[in-house]
This record gives structure tokens, sequence and C-alpha cells, in this order.
């Protein structure tokens, strides 16, 4: 259905800001009064979308929607925040076909781009900021690094946080916050637009005496210092992909350190027998609450890992079936987001033995850990330490899931089979479900633990 004539000026009409003329659609709208004297386009603003298109028209009619709205919005705002009023005339630009430049870098340009942008300016746009948004504006307003990383959170990766559970967002901004709170602690809060080779340099130089010091020991790996530099590196990019420069050249560009020596090191196993003998004896685990307790025998019996334990929920606990079995995967309710750590980790696991019975005992889960899993983590790590429950240094609560894939190792499961289960990546194309439920049952009951039942 065609829009007719008139023009919605308000509202959430599909069709609003729209009109035809010349069976070309148009937008139109009039400048609220607060800002018509700074806004010199009106009283109202016309301009020719070019198409006949309604579904184009309306595309077109949201960029130049928003870019107004946060034009008026940068023209009431304090001057003390240049930074939005910079991103107004960004959006403005961009929504009349153009990426925002400096006047500087543009007036380098060839005479064709330049007139070009002259001639997309509207006749009836005389406003500094409109002008400034195709020709370019003379100064770029400081950016600091802390204020870099603000927007970086807030507009650039807010989509992808979407997904994320709360505790999974503190602990993204925290990991990603440490690069940058290392960088200023090195070269100061600099403008982000005047970070250099040099300053990059520094950096690196800084996580070189902490890797590989001239003498002594390193008290940090390699490892560390690539996240470091690649958090930084992946700030950089991002923010000047977001301002429309992303072929700006990168100083963190392969600034990176190399792995030598010896690989990093593994987490240990227990072995079958510490398991069963210790872990599994009858009283071993009876200072752990309840649900630590529960979520440690699952964990030994079918190798998940810690968290996707504790974040089931009682939809994916599944014992009314021919093959009880739990199901890992991201959790999309708006108003409880959770993320699964990796594609090949949404799995199904079917439940034998130990961790069907101590399932029957938790059918709604363990909201006790739900999204807490660094708790968990703590309060099981610290339990086994403090009963001598580690068979050896360099073991974890975690060694419990490198146990449960020996296990199946040594009992010959097929590895394709294995990968599934442990939710690692299968080095070809993947084809079908990767065998039934019942093929997986019967490689989880072959490396089921023996248990006396009171330990449930």
């Amino acid at each position: 259905m065609k829009p007719s004539k008139t023009n919605y000026k308000t509202g959430s009409h599909p069709d609003r800001f729209l009109s035809l003329r010349g069976g070309t659609y148009q937008y139109l709208r009039h400048i609220p009064s607060e800002v018509k004297e700074m806004d010199k386009r009106g009283p109202v603003i016309r301009l020719s979308l070019r198409t006949n298109d309604l579904a184009k028209a309306r595309a077109l009619r949201d960029i130049h929607e928003e870019a107004d709205n946060i034009l008026w919005a940068s023209l009431t705002m304090n001057e003390e925040n240049p930074w939005e009023k910079h991103e107004a005339r960004i959006r403005l630009a961009r929504a009349m076909g153009f990426s925002h430049r400096p006047a500087a870098e543009i007036s380098a340009g060839s005479i064709e781009s330049i007139l070009e942008r002259i001639e997309a300016i509207p006749r009836t746009a005389q406003s500094k900021p409109v002008i400034e948004a195709i020709l370019g504006d003379a100064d770029t307003p400081s950016v600091s690094v802390r204020e870099a990383f603000d927007i970086y959170v807030e507009k650039i990766e807010a989509h992808k946080l979407r997904s994320k559970s709360a505790n999974q967002k503190i602990r993204w901004r925290q990991s990603k916050l440490q690069s940058i709170i290392n960088f200023v602690d090195v070269c100061g809060n600099l403008d982000i637009h005047s970070i250099t080779r040099a300053e990059a340099r520094k950096f690196y130089d800084y996580w070189m005496q902490k890797i590989a010091p001239m003498e002594g020991q390193g008290t940090h790996s390699p490892d560390t210092g690539n996240r470091r530099l690649g958090d930084m590196s992946e700030l950089y990019k991002s923010y000047f992909t977001y301002i429309e420069n992303p072929d700006k050249e990168n100083p963190f560009e392969a600034l990176r350190f190399k792995r030598t020596g010896k690989l990093r090191r593994k987490r240990l196993p227990f072995s079958h027998e510490w398991i069963t003998d210790k872990l599994l004896k009858p009283g071993a685990l009876s200072g752990l609450n309840d649900e630590a307790r529960g979520i440690f025998l699952v964990m030994a019996n079918i190798g998940a890992r810690p968290s996707e334990i504790a974040n089931l929920s009682a939809d994916r606990i599944i014992l009314d079936h021919e093959v009880p079995h739990i199901k890992i995967e991201p959790d999309d309710d708006p108003d409880d987001p959770r993320e699964i750590k990796t594609e090949t980790s949404i799995r199904i696991i079917p439940l034998v033995g130990l961790a069907l019975d101590v399932m029957k005992k938790y059918p709604n889960g363990f909201p006790r850990y739900r999204d807490k899993g660094d708790t968990l983590s703590g309060a099981v790590g610290k339990y086994l330490r403090e009963n001598n429950l580690f068979e050896m240094p360099r073991q974890t609560f975690y060694s419990l899931r490198h146990s449960f894939e020996d296990r199946m190792k040594n009992a010959k499961i097929d590895a394709e089979v294995r990968k599934i289960l442990m939710g690692h990546s299968i080095d070809r194309q993947s084809y079908g479900e990767g065998g039934s439920l019942k093929l997986r049952q019967e490689a989880m009951q072959a490396v089921s633990l023996p248990y006396d039942p009171v330990i449930v």
C-alpha cells in the first residue's frame, strides 16, 4: 500500500515522514521548534529519496530519521560533549552516502570527489553541522583510550553482548578493560587518534620485559602479552571502522610474541584409581555443599564442563526418555540470556550411572551456581586442596574432564564420538548428527565410573 500525500509526523506509522511527489518518495519532516533556530534547513526538511520503491524508501527514511534525531540531540547538547556532535556528523554523512572525514583530508582529494560532496548538500541545508557532515569538520574531537573503550562497549560491541548472561558480560568487560588499564599505565590515557607505532612498540616492550627479561625468569606467558596487545589492536581497529575510517593504519598490527620452548602446561588428569579410591570414596566429599558435590559427581562421570552442568535448566534435563540426557545449548531468553563457549560445545550428552542418579536428585538443575562458574570452581578447588584430594600439582577441578577423555581413549571409543561428547570440533565437514543417542549412550556406559550409591 502506498502512502498518501499526507506526511506522518509522529508515532510509529510504517510510512512516517514519507510522501510521494511525481512518483518519487521524499523524506518530509518538520524540524522541532526547540532546534529550528539552530537547524537552518527548515522549517521543513524535504529530501528526495530518488526511488519509487516503498521498501527502499522506508529503509532510507530510517537512516535519515536516525541521523536527524542524533543531530537535533547534539544541537541541544553541552559543548563539553563534542563526541556526540561528531557522531551526529558521521551519521548524517552516512545518510547522504558519504563517509565522514576531516576537512583537510577531503580537501586533499580529487576535485571530482569534492564537487560530488558539494553537489550532494541540499540547497536548504545551511546549518553548520550538516555542511560539516558532508565537507568535514576542522577538528576531530579528542577521544581518550578510556573513552574509546566506552564507545567500544556501549556502541560497537553492544549487539554481541546481548546473548551473554550478566556475569558473562562482566567477565568479558573486565578482561578487555584490564588490557586498556595496562596500556594507560604504560603510555598514558592518550587520544586514540594520536597513538603511533612508537606507543604501540612501547607497550610491546613492556610486555617483553615481563615475558623474557634480560635477566631472571619472566613473570608472564606470551599468551598474556598477546592477549593484551590483541585487545588494543581490536579496540583501535573497531573504533576507526566505527567512525568510517577502516583503512587507517593500525599501530598494533603484527606486534605479537611467538610461543617458544615449553608448550603451555596442560592440566593433569586424575588417574582412574585416584577417582574411584579417593574422590568417590564415601564421605570424601561430605564437606562440600550438596549442589557443588552434585556437579562434581556429574562432571566426574560424563566430562562436561563445570559451567555447562551448573547452568542446566529444567527444560534441558531430559529424564523421561528412552535415553535420559542433558542438552548443552545457549539460552536465548532475552531476560536471562547465556552464551555457550563455542558452537561445537552445543551437544546432547546421555546420562548414565552416577550422573543419572545425581540428575534424578536435581531435576531442576543447580540454582545456587547458575551463572556462577567462578564461585563453583573456587569452592570445589578450595575443598580439594584443604582435604588433600589433589593427586599431584597442576591439577584443578577441571582435571576431571581430562580424566573422562582419557577413559574414552583407553576404552577405544571412536575419535569422532569422543569429540562430540567432549564438545570439541571435528576436523571435517559435519554430516548428520554424529551418531544416535543410543550410540553415545553405549560409549558413556563403557567408561562410566563404579560408585557406592550412598555418595549421591
